[in-house]
């Protein structure tokens, strides 16, 4: 019964619509003849009429039928929910074409707007976003495995090759013949400091700073950067790139100043999502991955979250650092947890 040990507890449950106490116990109503979870929408029931369950099979057999509004024989909204997306996100994956958003909701058997509303809170993205993002990775793919860009093209779903090099630079972050060619024809300048965290690179593309990464080793950096972009021209040491450097070691050692250069941020729509979430967190906070999911729209998310954190490749400025364990505790870190540890004790102390 957790929480919900008497009935005075469970009346207050059911007039608070509260999700919590849902699965602990059910409630019926004699005037409708119906039984309920606690969070039911349905209009307040007078209390002399309300009687309480241990379960939907005690309910059922004194003789009342599941009410159609919360379903309570089936199982959770949540789970159906994301049942319902998991499977709109099958049929995603596997078109050839993206389906629009009649179609989806047609295949899932729910209306235009209760799916479009549904998948946007299960999976803090909207059903074109999702396609979208499909359709990038068909194009990566492609890419790789296909002989040539028009084949690559065709493979992914665009019939106009207008619109496929119109999209793929926000889906790549480059030309797809330069993607293809692992950079190949790409400017990436770049450089290598110490600051107070030990030795720091920094790197920029023509859109803006593409890396901000941490080691003890500068060749273990210089080695990770050419494995990101293993075929373009790596320019290093330009004098007036140094200012860039810079000012990112001057956010490093003083977080709260923040960092008003553009980046060059490149992931999945979901990944950026999560990432344009965290450069919202402002120093000296911090936050949980289950507050991080509920932050990006993705309240069941904590994992997806924690890895979106993981890819992150630009360190400090997209600020995972500042995201903790349910207990406060210092969980893992890219760049290591003695650095993390440093960077939370440096803004707590800032504020």
């Amino acid at each position: 019964m957790g929480n919900f040990i008497n009935d005075e507890l469970r009346w207050a449950a059911v007039q608070q619509r509260d999700a919590s106490a849902d699965e602990e116990f059910w409630y019926s109503v004699r005037s409708t003849g119906v039984y309920c979870r606690p969070s039911c929408g349905a209009r307040p029931a007078l209390r002399k009429n309300v009687a309480f369950h241990d379960s939907r099979e005690a309910a059922e057999a004194a003789g009342f039928r599941p009410c159609l509004r919360c379903k309570p024989d089936q199982p959770p909204l949540a789970e159906r929910q994301a049942a319902i997306v998991a499977q709109a996100c099958r049929v995603i994956d596997e078109a050839e074409d993206a389906p629009d958003l009649d179609s989806l909701a047609e295949a899932v058997g729910v209306s235009r707007f209760y799916f479009h509303r549904m998948f946007k809170a299960v999976t803090g993205i909207t059903p074109k976003a999702y396609a979208n993002a499909a359709r990038a990775r068909r194009v990566q793919a492609g890419l790789v495995a296909q002989a040539t860009v028009t084949d690559a093209m065709y493979a992914a779903g665009f019939n106009s090759s207008g619109r496929f090099y119109a999209q793929s630079p926000a889906v790549l972050g480059m030309k797809p013949t330069a993607f293809r060619a692992g950079g190949a024809g790409e400017q990436i300048k770049f450089a290598i400091a110490e600051c107070s965290l030990g030795p720091i690179l920094v790197a920029s593309t023509a859109q803006g700073i593409c890396a901000i990464l941490i080691d003890d080793d500068p060749d273990f950096l210089v080695k990770d950067l050419q494995d990101r972009f293993p075929k373009a021209e790596l320019i290093g040491a330009e004098p007036e790139y140094e200012q860039v450097v810079s000012r990112v070691v001057g956010m490093v050692e003083q977080p709260s100043l923040g960092l008003d250069l553009p980046l060059d941020v490149r992931g999945t729509a979901f990944q950026q999502r999560v990432w344009q979430v965290l450069r919202a967190i402002p120093a000296g906070r911090r936050v949980t991955y289950a507050e991080l999911a509920e932050l990006a729209k993705v309240p069941r998310g904590a994992r997806a979250v924690a890895s979106a954190c993981a890819a992150n490749a630009i360190a400090v400025a997209i600020p995972c650092h500042r995201v903790v364990r349910n207990d406060g505790s210092i969980s893992g870190y890219r760049w290591g947890v003695d650095r993390k540890a440093e960077l939370l004790n440096r803004e707590a102390i800032s504020e």
